[in-house]
């Protein structure tokens, strides 16, 4: 039987006491995590970084060893800076049905249930392990839980299955778009404004590259769509552009940076091959005619795949069985499920909350949604305990 609800309330709102923003450590979170868990009897392990100020957490309930099915979902939450509260947004505040807080929807309502099960959990006598797994940093690109993926099936078992528990109003999403970030730096020539053609126009070239993406960005409205994303194809934006030092001087600097999020299956290295062939060809070859000194550099700085649940590994039928539903949806947001995919373990996602409350000020979580995934955490333990 699930816990109730107060149970899971109670743990929501000592964890959005703590204020894990992506740039601050998530140390103290992890420790209380670490301590209820002993409480209950469960062992844990950390996956640090490098630095030791934030760590991934991983535990197991049930039998030891790989497989089994593990419950995923990131601690860090999103800057509450410049955005305008009715309320702390650090301390849990209830009001009509609603639990307000960072990180209450994105999204530490399903922590907050999936440590409220663990009483349960452990009480039962799981055929099958279920394992708990917390990372950071998913708000920055996803990086936190990349270390530890890496340890699965090696210092850490490899579950056979991955819930990972974003808000999807507790539906069962299969397949969602994939980020892939880059940044350009362009490098011209100064010299005086009254004489051009002395130097070599930094902000120049990087209109002629921003052209080529715009181009690109309409053409791609039309590369097979797929109807269950919104909008239903891969998506360019320019996200970012700084350049130049005064308004009479050639700037000798621009950088910019820009992203796709794209379709499952689209071909993100002949997008990256062609621009950088436009790069070179029309505007560093002319750039060091004028001065060899110039040049242009592009860099991915962050990608993370697109996702598509694999029909033969049994997940997504287990999933709707698990919602009490029988249809799945895709979004264009993105999660950890591609990346445990590709580290070895089939992944969906589910969770409590609706995706439009996150990153908001005022961020909340319906009471209702904690119930429903209290439920469906129940039946987890039902089919584990098999």
């Amino acid at each position: 039987m699930a816990p109730s609800v107060a149970a899971a309330k109670e743990l929501l709102a000592r964890l959005v006491a703590f204020d894990t923003t992506s740039h601050k450590t998530n140390l103290p979170l992890v420790a209380f995590v670490e301590d209820y868990l002993r409480r209950h009897g469960v062992d844990s392990a950390r996956v640090p970084t490098v630095d030791g100020q934030k760590a991934s957490l991983f535990a197991t309930i049930g039998p030891a060893g790989a497989g089994g099915i593990a419950l995923s979902g990131h601690t860090d939450v999103v800057p509450v800076t410049g955005q305008s509260w009715d309320t702390d947004p650090f301390t849990l505040t209830e009001r009509n049905g609603r639990l307000y807080g960072r990180g209450a929807c994105d999204m530490k309502g399903y922590l907050a249930c999936v440590l409220a099960m663990v009483p349960e959990f452990a009480a039962r006598r799981l055929e099958t392990p279920v394992h708990i797994v917390f990372s950071y940093d998913e708000e920055v690109g996803c990086t936190g839980v990349r270390p530890m993926i890496a340890e699965l099936g090696r210092s850490l078992p490899l579950p056979r299955m991955v819930l990972v528990g974003e808000p999807t109003t507790m539906a069962v999403v299969d397949a969602h778009k994939g980020p892939m970030r880059w940044v350009v730096n362009v490098t011209g020539k100064a010299a005086h404004s009254a004489l051009p053609h002395l130097g070599v126009n930094a902000v120049t070239y990087a209109g002629h590259l921003l052209g080529e993406l715009a181009r690109i960005e309409e053409e791609l409205k039309g590369v097979s769509p797929d109807p269950r994303f919104d909008p239903p194809y891969t998506t360019l934006q320019v996200t970012q552009l700084e350049g130049g030092t005064a308004s009479n001087i050639v700037p000798a600097r621009c950088w910019f940076g820009w992203e796709i999020r794209r379709l499952p299956g689209f071909d993100a290295a002949a997008l990256d091959r062609r621009v950088r062939r436009f790069a070179a060809e029309q505007c560093v070859a002319p750039m060091q005619r004028a001065a060899p000194e110039t040049g242009i550099s592009i860099d991915v700085t962050n990608e993370v795949p697109a996702f598509q649940a694999d029909a033969g590994s049994g997940i997504v039928p287990l999933a709707l069985k698990l919602a009490g539903q029988n249809e799945t949806f895709a979004v264009c947001y993105a999660t950890e499920a591609s990346l445990f995919q590709a580290g070895g373990a089939q992944a969906v996602v589910c969770g409590p909350g609706n995706i439009a409350q996150a990153h908001t000020p005022n961020e909340f979580i319906d009471i209702v949604e904690l119930e429903k995934c209290l439920r469906f955490l129940g039946r987890v333990a039902d089919w584990a305990a098999a």
